[in-house]
């Protein structure tokens, strides 16, 4: 039965990740725009953008050798200010060169948070003693769809650096509130488990958690990045209606989240990455051979629907592989995370800069699939067994 002080805990972490889903969403969805105001060409804007996912490693393997000393929460408390901070530079930067030092900032700390809110989340989900990592990555939705419709609205009414800015006035309001809330690095611990002191954790069991997370954000990128870009110059969308495809994606996500926790406690999280990689692949089909607009979008869609339930049962096998609660395994499956979204950015653009837009999808569309291959390693027993 969790105390009252659990309850707390989840309330502070699930504003966390509503938090983290609105900062990111309130960049990414703003690419095309940021393409246009800095005017890079495709090349250049692929290498600008892979500050985020490189600084971002950085930012989550230094999370990790924080909170192993001094828990999530003071790591918490200070890069996601920070990220709601480098979205508004971003937003205000009137050229390359200042722009790529917000960047840079935002990328350290995102992955700050997006390895310090998971650690929260899996130490809720011990507690609590049930799935409800969905949950979390749901709010991280809901947040990131309002951001992405925000900007649909804001286009062409509203100048760029004000819509960006005004999301981040709650980002920080939000992330203030939550911080005093969260676990500390005591709660965070399981007592009476003696494991890992060593630091020594084997790669065995998390190889193809760490597979699927690497997969499933090249998909992500290229959707987050690219999806914009995609509609406007494969389909010749307008900036509103290119803006809607990652509204759509995002929307997605939360449907499937919103019952994520009931699924995966029915059919286990290996059936629900098995039937994510099958629609993943089917969405970035979809988007490779999509005749119009609308088909598009909906295809957008369908890759939401399958990517979303990757990285939250990634998370929770990870935290259920490392039962003292060292943050190890989590560290370690959250790197994939970046990684993937490094080699999605460079893979897309490069390969849309060499050929076309509609060839550039056929690569996530390929690492979806493999996906379906990996899902056997998510399954508990399995994992156990392993390790």
């Amino acid at each position: 039965m969790p105390s009252p002080r659990d309850r707390q805990a989840r309330t502070a972490t699930f504003v966390v990740y509503g938090v983290q889903g609105l900062s990111f969403a309130t960049l990414l969805v703003q690419v095309a725009s940021l393409q246009g105001k800095l005017e890079l060409t495709d090349g250049a804007l692929t290498l600008l953008l892979l500050i985020v996912p490189v600084f971002a490693g950085v930012g989550s393997v230094g999370a990790g050798t924080f909170a192993a000393r001094y828990g999530s929460k003071p790591l918490l408390r200070v890069a996601q200010p920070a990220v709601a901070l480098a979205v508004v530079l971003t937003g205000l930067a009137p050229s390359v060169p200042l722009a790529v030092p917000a960047l840079l900032l935002f990328g350290l700390a995102v992955g700050a948070v997006d390895a310090g809110m998971n650690m929260q989340g899996v130490a809720v989900e011990r507690r609590y003693g049930t799935a409800v990592l969905n949950g979390f990555h749901c709010l991280w939705s809901v947040l990131s769809l309002a951001g992405a419709l925000w900007a649909v609205y804001a286009a062409g009414r509203i100048s760029l650096a004000v819509t960006m800015a005004i999301p981040m006035v709650l980002a920080l309001a939000g992330s203030l509130y939550a911080g005093p809330k969260l676990y500390t690095i005591a709660e965070e611990k399981v007592e009476n488990v003696v494991e890992a002191a060593t630091g020594r954790f084997p790669w065995r069991p998390i190889i193809p958690l760490c597979l699927a997370m690497g997969f499933l954000y090249i998909g992500d990128a290229a959707v987050s990045n690219f999806a914009t870009v995609f509609m406007g110059k494969a389909l010749l969308a307008q900036d509103s209606v290119a803006k809607l495809a990652y509204s759509v994606y995002q929307g997605a996500t939360l449907a499937v989240r919103l019952g994520g926790d009931v699924a995966v406690r029915r059919y286990g999280p290996a059936a629900i990455v098995r039937l994510g990689g099958a629609l993943a692949t089917l969405g970035f089909l979809g988007v490779v051979v999509a005749p119009s607009q609308p088909l598009a979008i909906v295809a957008f869609g369908l890759t939401g629907l399958g990517l979303s339930v990757v990285a939250p049962q990634s998370f929770s096998a990870a935290g259920k592989l490392d039962p003292a609660g060292t943050g190890v395994a989590i560290a370690r499956v959250n790197l994939f995370n970046y990684v993937g979204f490094i080699v999605g950015a460079a893979l897309i653009g490069g390969i849309a800069d060499a050929t076309d837009w509609r060839v550039a999808f056929v690569a996530p569309l390929l690492l979806a699939g493999v996906i379906i291959v990996l899902a056997p390693g998510f399954a508990p027993r399995r994992a156990a067994a392993e390790a």
